[in-house]
């Protein structure tokens, strides 16, 4: 297993989480989600590494914005 975390910049509320859950749930591999609009951030577990950029886009899906941390 492979833990990424990563800074959420625009979420406000629990819609929000849901969101970006959604989003990079669809990116392949993701186990696990944890998101926190109080604190911006995003933590995954996948089964494999997985690359940013492919979380960074699932984001931006979302209507917001992602760096690794």
């Amino acid at each position: 297993m492979s833990t990424t975390e990563y800074q959420v910049t625009g979420m406000s509320c629990g819609h929000c989480e849901m969101a970006v859950r959604r989003e990079v749930g669809r990116v392949a591999g993701v186990e696990n989600i944890e998101v926190s609009a109080a604190d911006g951030s995003l933590v995954i577990t996948a089964s494999a590494p997985i690359d940013d950029a492919s979380v960074i886009a699932a984001v931006d899906e979302a209507g917001y914005r992602a760096v690794r941390a």
